[in-house]
């Protein structure tokens, strides 16, 4: 483990842009939670609250349309620019004061996960070139280990500063984070050379580039399928905890008991993913995933406490090797004149599935007792392996 972030924390480029992530992740974590908070404060509507939640994901669905951005600019020059933007947006929140102003914060938060979508396809395409290839794996795990652990901390801090000192003081800490990611990646010593120029065409066509290229491709098509999968039965059997906290004669806050434990898997599978993705590559690294979380969600159904938190941290450190294969199979075999469309049409494959199992999952918990519902899905979910043993897998050599 201390091998792995020491080959990457070793590279300049590598060390500072994962200190940007954290930055900029602890400021965006806030925020979430405490927009959502601020909404129900001034409307006691849980229904606008929860848009807040969509307001930030929906960009994500043109994800495709938004990555084209980062193929016609430099992606470090972009990556400055987009967080300056959003360090001089989020001050124009201290105007909501009254539910007649919500309309600015939903507009906001529009904007904000529209240029994640733009930055997340540009910090993919920029690291490519970047990073020596061998250290892709080490990365992104690290990167989700970062990722999550802000997840753990960061909501806590940002409903502390919004029950002191209110929404608008909550988004004036995520500005300064964004202005300090923008200086963060200033300092990056990347050689980038100019854009590709390519034959005019329409939006549409430049667009599909990117989707086509991922579903074409017979090394990336299966790791797509298992990456939308995985976040598919995510959703599904995200929408039972508050049915196990219950089953576990507990109140609905024990849920955020089970989100922690859930969070420490992710955290330390991030640190170990490098290692095993060289020894067993991105298929079997996927596939190994998958099948811990199956056997994670038929445990899930079994009414114990100490079952219950381990199977959550077992379904956080399966949940990610999927995703974490998926980022380094298209950062190693995708042209880089392509990456930035083909990265942020694999966030919206990968991502649109999660809120269609959430709305799935909403309903089948209504339907079907989650004891015998999460079985079925555990064991549904080791079907999805077969395309990921279709060809063989060749791990990466150190």
């Amino acid at each position: 483990m201390t091998w792995t972030v020491t080959r990457v924390l070793a590279d300049r480029d590598a060390g500072l842009y994962l200190t940007g992530t954290v930055v900029s992740g602890f400021g965006t974590s806030a925020m979430w939670l405490a927009s959502g908070i601020w909404v129900k404060d001034l409307t006691g509507s849980n229904g606008l609250a929860a848009l807040c939640v969509f307001a930030l994901w929906a960009p994500t669905l043109i994800g495709p349309v938004l990555g084209t951005l980062a193929d016609r600019t430099r992606r470090r020059p972009l990556l400055v620019g987009s967080n300056l933007v959003l360090a001089a947006l989020l001050p124009i929140l201290f105007a909501v004061d009254e539910r007649g102003r919500l309309w600015i914060l939903f507009v906001v938060l529009l904007v904000y996960g529209a240029l994640g979508v733009v930055q997340d396809a540009a910090e993919t395409a920029l690291l490519a070139g970047a990073l020596d290839k061998r250290l892709l794996g080490d990365f992104n795990g690290l990167r989700m280990t970062a990722n999550e652990g802000m997840k753990l901390l960061a909501p806590l801090a940002g409903a502390g500063l919004y029950a002191a000192y209110g929404g608008p003081r909550v988004a004036l800490l995520d500005a300064v984070t964004f202005a300090l990611a923008a200086a963060v990646f200033a300092l990056l010593r990347v050689r980038e050379a100019p854009p590709v120029r390519v034959p005019a065409g329409s939006l549409r066509t430049r667009t599909a580039q990117g989707v086509r290229h991922l579903l074409r491709h017979p090394g990336l098509r299966p790791l797509v399928i298992a990456g939308g999968t995985t976040m598919l039965f995510g959703g599904i059997c995200g929408s039972t905890v508050y049915a196990v906290a219950e089953g576990l004669g507990h109140s609905p806050t024990y849920v955020g008991v089970l989100y922690v434990a859930q969070g420490a898997g992710s955290v330390a599978v991030g640190l170990v993913s490098g290692t095993l993705l060289r020894r067993l590559g991105e298929r079997r690294f996927a596939a190994s995933g998958i099948a811990l979380t199956a056997v994670a969600v038929v445990l899930r159904a079994v009414p114990d406490d100490a079952v219950a938190l381990a199977s959550s941290a077992a379904a956080g450190v399966g949940l990610p090797c999927a995703l974490i294969a998926a980022y380094t199979a298209v950062q190693r075999q995708t042209p880089d004149d392509l990456l930035g469309r083909v990265s942020a049409s694999l966030n919206t494959l990968l991502f649109a599935p999660n809120a269609v199992g959430l709305a799935l999952g909403a309903g089948l918990v209504e339907l079907v007792d989650y004891r015998v519902l999460l079985p079925a899905l555990g064991l549904i979910r080791l079907v999805t392996l077969g395309p990921l043993f279709r060809v063989a897998p060749v791990p990466v050599a150190d």
